[in-house]
């Protein structure tokens, strides 16, 4: 089969590998009919993420049509067309018997298990990203070995195309978590800080839970035209302000926003000793987003971060953090659990995830797609592929 393999930093290729095989009893083969390029995979893409080897193959955001059942799988059978959860869990374990679906303490036995076991447990394994996190074959190819069949893939209704429903494996729910971290409701003011996808969707499902205010913050104007004409969103250019600054002057009595979110991560543009730190590999991330969110935010305030952190950080305010009685929720997102209450909001035109899309392509042109989407040509929010 074509599928979209790592071959060092910025050296993606769609190669022919083997035919996955079935190798358990509850596996599944799927038969991928749409996946797509996430803000995840370009961290891959740039190398910066630990443990990944050459000749991987990435995507975490995939659906299709069943094509092979182990014995074991009785929850779909052949021809059930399905969205996959990113996230890995067997629905038995404590933590996914208590809605963690991406704490699940069976999935991964990559070397992020070894690592990790002596204190906790390690965290779920996920599709396409990297041995720390079970070196599990991704989607962004023809077919893919799907483990735990009996519990991650979720049924979609034929009426619905693809696109509207393939968010469901990922961007989607991770937006709904970050905004229902970040306890929006109606009458919230909110700051969001990043215009990729699961900044835009956090958008598209704060304005549906009726927030007043949505700020969002990014350096690429063209993401927040979008966000303003699409969402109502404000937008603000880190460029041209200081983005907490001008969040605060237009808040009731410039108090800061009652929660915001983080959507963009250890990547985030740094200072020069970040840069140095983490060049060198003396740290794990940039903390330049998280201090943003942190001034924008109001006392009592919480701060949600959806966005991947790696390793320490260097000058966390863990002093102004206290002072303000901030809350912090973050983590991978719980995918299962949130999908059936999405998907009854796509069916209702609640919201509309495939709006996002810009490019959509074949599987073939995938390394394309990447540098697309790393380099926000063609003013790219979003890349689909199809094998």
């Amino acid at each position: 089969m074509r599928a979209l393999t790592y071959h060092g930093a910025k050296d993606v290729r769609v190669d022919n590998v083997p035919d996955p095989k079935l190798q358990a009893k509850d596996d599944i083969i799927l038969k991928v009919t749409a996946t797509a390029i996430c803000g995840s995979d370009l961290h891959l893409y740039r190398g910066k993420i630990p443990a990944t080897e050459e000749g991987d193959i990435f995507g975490h955001e995939f659906m299709g049509v069943v094509e092979e059942v182990g014995a074991d799988v009785t929850a779909v059978k052949k021809g059930d067309r399905v969205v996959i959860p990113f996230v890995i869990a067997c629905g038995s374990c404590f933590f996914c018997q208590n809605d963690l679906m991406a704490a699940c303490e069976t999935t991964n036995e990559g070397p992020g298990a070894a690592m990790n076991k002596k204190l906790i447990p390690p965290p779920s394994a996920l599709f396409g990203f990297s041995h720390l996190y079970g070196g599990v074959p991704g989607g962004q190819a023809e077919y893919v070995r799907v483990p735990k069949a009996n519990f991650g893939p979720f049924k979609v209704p034929g009426s619905l195309p693809d696109e509207k429903v393939l968010f469901l494996s990922d961007i989607l729910p991770t937006a709904w978590q970050a905004v229902t971290n970040a306890n929006v409701t109606k009458g919230s003011t909110l700051a969001i800080y990043g215009a990729g996808p699961v900044g835009l969707l956090s958008a598209a499902c704060a304005k549906m839970l009726g927030a007043a205010q949505i700020f969002i913050v990014d350096h690429n104007d063209y993401r927040l035209q979008y966000a303003q004409d699409t969402y109502g969103a404000i937008p603000v250019n880190f460029d041209k302000v200081d983005a907490a600054e001008a969040i605060i002057e237009q808040t009731a009595g410039h108090r800061g926003v009652d929660a915001v979110i983080d959507a963009v991560g250890f990547e985030s543009k740094g200072s020069i000793v970040e840069t140095v730190l983490t060049t060198l590999k003396l740290e794990g991330s940039s903390g330049a987003a998280l201090r943003q969110c942190m001034a924008a935010v109001r006392r009592g305030g919480t701060v949600s971060i959806p966005g991947v952190y790696a390793g320490p950080i260097h000058g966390f305010l863990m002093g102004d953090a206290f002072d303000k009685g901030l809350t912090f929720k973050m983590g991978q997102t719980h995918v299962h659990k949130y999908l059936p209450q999405l998907l009854e909001h796509i069916e209702n035109g609640d919201l509309s995830p495939e709006a996002i899309i810009t490019h959509r392509m074949n599987l073939s042109d995938a390394a394309k797609g990447y540098e697309i989407f790393e380099k926000r040509e063609e003013e790219c929010r979003k890349v689909i592929l199809t094998p």
